[in-house]
C-alpha cells in the first residue's frame, strides 16, 4: 500500500480531476474483460478473479474495477439533489449502474470491518486497507449472527462473508441490488484515505487513465 499512498499524495498535490464522464472515454465500459477469470468454490464465493495489471508499472495495477457487467455512471461525488427527497445534500461516492445481480468486485486487497443491513446503504460491506476503505452499498442478501459472529449471507449468489475476513482484490463479494435508500440497481462505491472521503473517479482515473 505505500506505494498507491505515494501516488495518491502526488494525485492530490498535483493531479487535475477530469470530468466524471471522461472515464468512459478512457475504456472502462470494457474494462472487465480486461481481468483474467479464476473460479474458486468455497464457502465464501462461488467464484473470484484474479487481476491482471491495468498498465505496466503502474503502482494500482492489482487494483480492480469494482462492478460487473458495468453500464454508467448514475451519480458523481460533490453536492447534488437528492434522487428520493429533492433536496440538496453531498453524495460521498460514485454511482455505477449495473444489472440487479451483477457481481461487485473488492477493489484492493483488505479486511472485512463492517457489514450491515440497516440504514439507507442498505446490505453494506465496508473494507479497510491500510490508509484506505472502500464501501460497497445497496448489495442483495441480508446480515446474519451466528454464534456471534456477523456475516452478509447472499445464498442465491454463492456469497457468504464475515466481517473480519481477509480479502483479496477482485474477488466477488456481493452483487448489485436495491436494498436500502435507491431509486434503481446500482452500486454506490465509497472510498476513504485516512478517513477523509474522496472521489473514486479520480482513483479510475489513475488506474486507466494514465494520471502521474
Amino acid at each position: 500500500m505505500n506505494s498507491l499512498n505515494s501516488r495518491w499524495r502526488n494525485l492530490c498535490v498535483g493531479g487535475s480531476l477530469k470530468h466524471l464522464f471522461i472515464l468512459c472515454s478512457l475504456g472502462l465500459l470494457s474494462v472487465s474483460g480486461s481481468l483474467a477469470i479464476a473460479i474458486s468454490v468455497s464457502k465464501q464465493a462461488s467464484a473470484q478473479y484474479a487481476p491482471v495489471a491495468t498498465r505496466s508499472n503502474n503502482p494500482w495495477e492489482y487494483a480492480s474495477f469494482p462492478v460487473e457487467n458495468f453500464q454508467a455512471y448514475t451519480s458523481g461525488f460533490g453536492p447534488r439533489r437528492s434522487p428520493m427527497e429533492g433536496a440538496s445534500s453531498f453524495h460521498n461516492g460514485l454511482d455505477l449502474a449495473a444489472p440487479i445481480g451483477s457481481y461487485v468486485r473488492s477493489w484492493w486487497h483488505g479486511r472485512i470491518v463492517e457489514v450491515s443491513d440497516h440504514t439507507g446503504c442498505g446490505t453494506m460491506i465496508r473494507v479497510q486497507s491500510g490508509e484506505w476503505q472502500h464501501v460497497y452499498c445497496h448489495l442483495m442478501g441480508r446480515v446474519e449472527v451466528h454464534q456471534g459472529q456477523r456475516y452478509l449471507v447472499d445464498r442465491s449468489g454463492g456469497i457468504i462473508l464475515q466481517q473480519g475476513q481477509d480479502l483479496v482484490a477482485g474477488m466477488r463479494i456481493g452483487r448489485v441490488g436495491m436494498t436500502g435508500r435507491t431509486t434503481g440497481p446500482h452500486l454506490h462505491w465509497g472510498l476513504k484515505h485516512n478517513g477523509v472521503y474522496i472521489d473514486p473517479a479520480r482513483v479510475l482515473q489513475a488506474m486507466y487513465g494514465g494520471a502521474t
